[in-house]
């Protein structure tokens, strides 16, 4: 397993959820097609982030979706 720092993160490029309407009160996922998902707080961007495989975020996705979320 790899740590959070082994990543680079600088150059990314975040993306928020269309249901944040513009605030700053929602979570952020890096754009780009990847073998792993960083996730981010909107409300402390240069804060931790979280890093995510990607199955594990599909899954975690699809199963909001099956709520209704």
């Amino acid at each position: 397993m790899r740590h959070i720092s082994e990543y680079d993160l600088g150059s990314t490029v975040w993306i928020k959820s269309s249901y944040s309407q513009g605030g700053n009160n929602c979570l952020e996922v890096a754009a780009g097609p990847t073998a792993v998902v960083p996730v981010r707080d909107s409300k402390n961007p240069h804060g931790p982030k979280l890093v995510f495989r990607a199955e594990a975020w599909s899954a975690f996705v699809e199963n909001l979706r099956s709520l209704g979320a």
